[in-house]
């Protein structure tokens, strides 16, 4: 993506989507003073429910009284309820039951307990228990879900207080990350925790005192680093992410065979969107990624130039927020989850996954984006994993410290990075090939940059060799025309050049373009054999590939508009082709053994369908193959309500 930009002050963790007046109190709410010590509220992360919320909560929930001491949420284990204080209060503790115990919050009546973690299905990363005897209302999480889905104030108040307790991630809470800054595999386990905002924190091997006391208890040598530390007995040693993801339950395992109508590859803006509107449409949708959601949009700090933001919206929570309103209308999210292979079959489509599982889905949609290119010079092998970074969030920009850095392209992702990098260094360089800033670069950042007083454009030049050891000292930088060399110092190297499709594993399989973009619509179907289109006048639809049923939308596709925006309108669009595609097939439907089901004949599950399909229990038609657990749209064109939005 291009149009994410940078952020003035406060780092994702700290951002809320909304302000709220400390004295704001609803009418009909418990009064703040009620709890002398309770954690105030702050920008409306700590609502208290009114006395109409409350009594609509205990219409569908419990009430039992506690008694001081008694845990309700268990650190490491699965939120059992939705908890509301109604009388006494809670306290919320980290690394309960440890030397390191730390007391987070207290709660009074008229507050809720719990984490976006709470509505993800993953575990606790605290401990909540009572601190006074009093009474709590416990509802079931799946009740929950379901309560938020039909009140939307109910809904959104929640949700604002959840994605405001955000600040929780990199502030000690959860697990923690020992190992050497100069370490791949750290960098590469600090940035999967970052991405998917997982509380933790890191140790400096080489920094951090407590390092050492910390492996000889643990038994570790440095050689063992970097190690995952998790409730202080669990111990992983440098595991890969799925391992990591697993420990946390960050998404339930992948089945070994699994089946829906859609499955989203990608979970970037035009993933997300495609996830919202197909879930929300009925149809089972599974979103797989291979790191954490968000794509290019999610490692920027602030977007603030997407429609319907005027004050700008992080780019890890506006992913955060579509995926916890894709999940609300049941979308499956597998994370991590990397797609190896794509296969037609007889009326589906087989992925298969590097774990070596698989998925068939009836369609398929394509949003896996692209990475920035990287730069081949001198020394960059060596320190690439430790010092060059193709993001500028806040997690990159803690890594440099006080020390010049410098950024290398010329379009609006380098200059975004530029100017968020110059409010944490003293000095950033930006390195611009061509000789005109504003060619590739969009006005207003053009103006920012020229007026931003650490910020140094260095035009007509181009990156010859980056210097260091373990880490970044000194690049090397020439002017294209004269040849005139200068060394500038530089603890970080920043890349946003060209964009790389990530297509590898599609390679012989649907069309590509010269740059390996996925081609769609009339460019796909000149392309594509006309044994594999459906019959007469059936044509490749706008966002459809060469492979009938799989649509490619955002970044990937070839000729597509690199904004947020339109990778979220394009992931809509999709649903819609997806329809079209469903509607066209489910007249008649085929197992996936090869067996074309006749119209007339039974349905293992029930009486005929007058589109030959027996109609599932939900309302939907059932999926090819008679399986009643995968559904699939009807064979009527599909206008949900509230589609237009």
């Amino acid at each position: 993506m291009t149009d994410e930009d940078r952020p003035r002050g406060a780092a994702p963790e700290d951002a809320v989507p909304d302000e709220v007046p400390e004295d704001a109190v609803p009418e009909g709410a418990v009064p703040e003073e009620s709890v002398p010590d309770e954690t105030p509220d702050i920008y409306g992360a700590y609502p208290r429910l009114t006395d109409e919320q409350i009594a609509y909560l205990s219409g569908h929930g419990s009430r039992r009284s506690v008694v001081p001491g008694e845990v309700l949420i268990h650190d490491g284990g699965p939120p059992p309820d939705f908890f509301v204080v109604l009388s006494g209060s809670v306290a919320i503790t980290a690394h309960r039951g440890t030397p390191d115990e730390e007391l987070l919050r207290v709660h009074g009546p008229g507050r809720f307990l719990g984490e976006l973690s709470l509505l993800q299905g993953q575990v606790a990363f605290y401990t909540a228990h009572a601190q006074e005897a009093g009474e709590v209302l416990a509802l079931p999480v799946d009740r929950l879900r379901a309560l938020l889905a039909r009140d939307p104030c109910l809904g959104n108040l929640v949700l604002r207080a959840y994605l405001g307790h955000a600040q929780l991630v990199g502030g000690g809470v959860g697990f923690r990350i020992l190992g050497s800054r100069y370490s791949p595999d750290t960098r590469r386990l600090r940035e999967f925790a970052a991405r998917n905002r997982l509380p933790h924190r890191w140790i400096d091997l080489e920094a951090d005192q407590e390092a050492e006391a910390l492996l000889r208890r643990l038994s570790v040598g440095p050689e063992d680093t970097p190690i995952i530390i998790w409730r202080e007995h669990h111990v992983l040693r440098n595991p890969g992410n799925a391992e990591l993801a697993q420990l946390i339950g960050l998404s339930p395992p992948m089945a070994p065979h699994s089946h829906c109508d859609l499955l989203v590859v990608g979970s970037g803006p035009a993933g997300i969107a495609a996830a919202v509107y197909g879930s929300s449409d009925g149809l089972t949708t599974t979103v797989v990624d291979t790191v954490a959601p968000g794509g290019q949009a999610g490692t920027t700090s602030l977007i603030e130039n997407y429609f319907g933001f005027p004050a700008g919206i992080p780019g890890a929570e506006l992913a955060e927020r579509g995926m916890l309103q894709a999940r609300k209308f049941g979308t499956q999210v597998r994370i991590p989850a990397e797609a190896t292979s794509l296969e037609p079959g007889h009326g589906h489509y087989r992925v298969t996954f590097a774990d070596g599982s698989e998925t068939l889905c009836r369609t398929v949609v394509l949003a896996t984006g692209a990475h920035y290119r990287r730069l081949d010079v001198p020394g960059m092998e060596r320190l690439e994993r430790t010092s060059v970074y193709y993001a500028a969030t806040v997690y990159e920009a803690r890594q440099c410290g006080a020390a010049p850095v410098a950024v290398v392209g010329g379009g609006n992702s380098a200059g975004q990075a530029s100017l968020f990098l110059a409010e944490w260094v003293p000095r950033v360089h930006l390195l611009v090939r061509g000789s005109d800033l504003g060619a590739r670069m969009s006005r207003y950042l053009v103006d920012q940059i020229e007026r931003h007083p650490r910020v140094s454009v260095v035009l007509d030049s181009e990156l010859r060799e980056v210097r260091g050891e373990d880490a970044l000292r000194t690049i090397v930088v020439a002017h294209r025309r004269t040849g005139e060399r200068r060394t500038l110092d530089a603890c970080a190297l920043f890349v946003f050049i060209g964009a790389k499709p990530c297509t590898d594993w599609l390679t012989g399989v649907l069309a590509l373009d010269d740059r390996g973009f996925v081609l769609t619509g009339d460019e796909a179907e000149a392309r594509a054999a006309h044994s594999v289109r459906e019959g007469p006048g059936r044509g490749c639809l706008s966002l459809e590939t060469t492979l009938p049923g799989v649509f490619a939308a955002g970044d990937v596709r070839s000729g597509s508009v690199k904004r947020v925006a339109s990778a979220a309108g394009e992931g809509a669009m999709a649903i819609h082709h997806v329809h079209d595609r469903l509607a066209r097939t489910a007249a008649v439907p085929t197992h996936p053994s090869g067996a074309t089901q006749s119209s007339g004949a039974p349905h293992p599950s029930g009486p005929t369908h007058p589109s030959g399909v027996a109609p599932a229990p939900s309302g939907r038609s059932a999926a090819p193959g008679g399986d009643p657990h995968v559904s699939a749209s009807p064979a009527r064109p599909h206008h949900p309500r509230g589609r237009s939005i």
